[in-house]
């Protein structure tokens, strides 16, 4: 019969890919029973988006096979999605909301609310509790890309709050506003705006909130960075090399405010629009390259018609190409918060 030290041991020798540290210390492996030769537990990723289940998953069997003894193994998955580190003086979580990431551009036009929508709808499908809220103020789009009615909640009594659409709660003024009715307000009244899109709504419990920022690094942007805690930020870019200027400023922008940055995403890869430039940004500015999005009609068309293509054509390129960019920022989410632990054990 195995032991069940022996197991223990076995399964110490198997580190997580990304936070390089056995699955034994990091607390995910419980519920170990050993009876008899059957051996039984669950192995909790702190990501249900974990792109590297399936190493994890032929590790740990391939350590299990040296421990004698064992005739049937069990393993169950589960997910514990822990929240963004809190920073003493820093900004103050979003009530219900584990990681904020917000999903930036200084230049419009990149399809940064397209990134947006079909991020956050990837995460819900791999697992995860998603909600997204729409902080464009004056040019709120994602009523129409999530397929919710423009002023669904203008005649009501309940005032704002969110509506789930393929399995995400959205968020958005255009909820309250008729179609084509114009926001005019001035700088402070859009930071105002955020905020209160942001903490006087009841979210319920989250893993991930994304928030999809207008283009540019003024008010609604620095309003975020200062009163909601952020996990980190994803920067859309297509590849030409005036919106790469336009992305570098955004990076800059929360580098300076402390904000993480996960990465920069190149979206429209084409022979149209050229293909690498975010890809060469990134290795410049030091930070990761989470992928091309190809410039892809289905992708248009899902905008357009509020069905994400990550949900219209799940088996699409397109939609693989959105599920491994949610597998990377989920990740992200994982890497540094366990880093931030560490240094506050240091």
């Amino acid at each position: 019969m195995p032991d069940r030290q022996a197991v223990l041991g076995a399964l110490k020798a198997v580190q997580d890919p990304e936070l390089h540290r056995d699955i034994v210390s990091l607390g995910m492996v419980r519920e170990l029973a050993v009876e008899g030769g059957r051996v039984s537990f669950e192995l909790v990723l702190t990501t249900p988006a974990c792109p590297l289940r399936e190493t994890i998953d032929r590790d740990v069997r391939a350590a299990l096979e040296r421990v004698s003894g064992i005739d049937e193994l069990e393993v169950r998955w589960g997910a514990e999605v822990r929240g963004a580190a809190v920073r003493e003086g820093g900004p103050k979580p979003i009530a219900g909301a584990k990681n904020v990431i917000a999903v930036a551009s200084n230049k419009g036009g990149v399809g940064k609310s397209t990134v947006a929508a079909n991020l956050a709808v990837a995460l819900a499908q791999l697992g995860a509790s998603v909600g997204i809220v729409d902080a464009d103020i004056t040019g709120p789009n994602l009523p129409t890309m999530l397929g919710i009615e423009q002023g669904v909640l203008a005649e009501g009594r309940e005032g704002l709050r969110p509506i789930e659409a393929h399995g995400v709660r959205a968020l958005s003024i255009g909820f309250v506003l008729q179609k084509g009715t114009p926001v005019v307000w001035r700088g402070p009244m859009i930071g105002s705006g955020v905020r209160q899109l942001l903490h006087d709504v009841e979210w319920g419990e989250l893993d991930y909130l994304i928030v999809d920022l207008p283009p540019g690094t003024s008010d609604a942007s620095m309003s975020m960075a200062q009163d909601a805690l952020i996990a980190g930020v994803v920067i859309v870019s297509t590849p030409q090399r005036v919106a790469i200027e336009d992305a570098t400023k955004a990076v800059g922008m929360f580098d300076r405010m402390g904000v993480p940055i996960f990465g920069i995403v190149e979206n429209m890869s084409s022979e149209i629009f050229g293909r690498g430039g975010a890809r060469e940004a990134a290795d410049e500015l030091g930070i990761e390259f989470l992928g091309e999005l190809e410039l892809n009609a289905a992708i248009r068309e899902g905008a357009d018609s509020g069905v994400p293509v990550v949900v219209g054509a799940p088996e699409s390129d397109a939609a693989q190409a959105f599920l491994r960019l949610a597998e990377q920022v989920a990740a992200r989410c994982s890497v540094l918060r366990y880093a931030s632990d560490m240094g506050a054990v240091a």
